[in-house]
């Protein structure tokens, strides 16, 4: 309450901070990544891992709340469908308490061929991994404005998402991405195999999340945004200083 402006990433960061202070105070400043750094990488990340495969991709921390276990159930629903023949899935990020059980998991489904699990990958590695993927599987169950997806897009790959909390209000179902209900395996695998099915709509989705970082996604984007919320709590704030003299 005692903030002049107050920066979210999109509306539904908005519509948590309505129940704190006026919607006057709030601007949407949309979050943005560095395009240049993720198409700087000079490493070969299939070559780093023996990765001989075509792969899908999800990248992040090593927790429930991630839907590790949905995506896992949904590999295992589909792991002897002729579409992900010759195809893995690569689990990359750091442990946050769900190693041990997403390992467990992996075991219990029967899916060590075709899962490949990569643990603190470098910055460098993680960039390859983007634009070597097929697309990125994130599969979250909670999420505020996501980064992650942003970055797929910068490497013009798509994303299967969910429809949880912040995220359609991030990334857009069909136009840029594919999102499904969080924690469904079925509908989760479903949604892989159609881009699997379907590279021409894999690849103009991808290409549609590349415009819209390019636009309105980058890091020159956000800096412009916050650079003008700045500017006019400065200038507004010296009107009042004027008028009070």
């Amino acid at each position: 309450n005692q903030a002049s402006q107050v920066i979210v990433a999109n509306d539904y960061e908005k519509n948590i901070f309505l129940n704190f202070c006026n919607e006057s105070k709030i601007v949407v400043v949309k979050n943005g990544i560095d395009m240049n750094e993720l198409n700087s990488s000079k490493v070969d990340f299939c070559q780093k891992y023996n990765i001989e495969n075509d792969f899908i991709l999800f990248l992040g921390r090593f927790h429930i709340v991630k839907g590790i276990d949905t995506l896992i159930e949904s590999i295992s629903l589909i792991k002897n469908n002729i579409l992900l023949k010759g195809i893995k899935l690569v689990i990359m990020g750091v442990d946050f308490g769900y190693e041990s059980k997403m390992e467990q998991l992996i075991e219990k489904f029967d899916l060590s061929e075709k899962i490949q699990v990569i643990k603190k990958p470098p910055r460098d590695y993680v960039i390859s991994a983007y634009h070597q993927s097929k697309f990125l599987v994130l599969p979250s169950k909670w999420e505020l404005s996501p980064l992650t997806p942003l970055e797929g897009f910068a490497c013009k790959k798509t994303v299967i998402s969910t429809t949880a909390h912040g995220i359609p209000y991030t990334i857009t179902d069909n136009e840029n991405c594919l999102l499904v209900s969080p924690s469904n395996p079925q509908s989760l695998a479903d949604a892989i195999l159609d881009l699997l099915q379907n590279p021409l709509k894999c690849e103009k989705l991808a290409e549609s999340g590349f415009n819209m970082v390019n636009r309105e996604g980058n890091l020159d984007s956000m800096s412009e945004g916050v650079f003008q919320v700045y500017e006019q709590t400065l200038q507004s704030k010296n009107n009042d200083l004027d008028e009070g003299f």
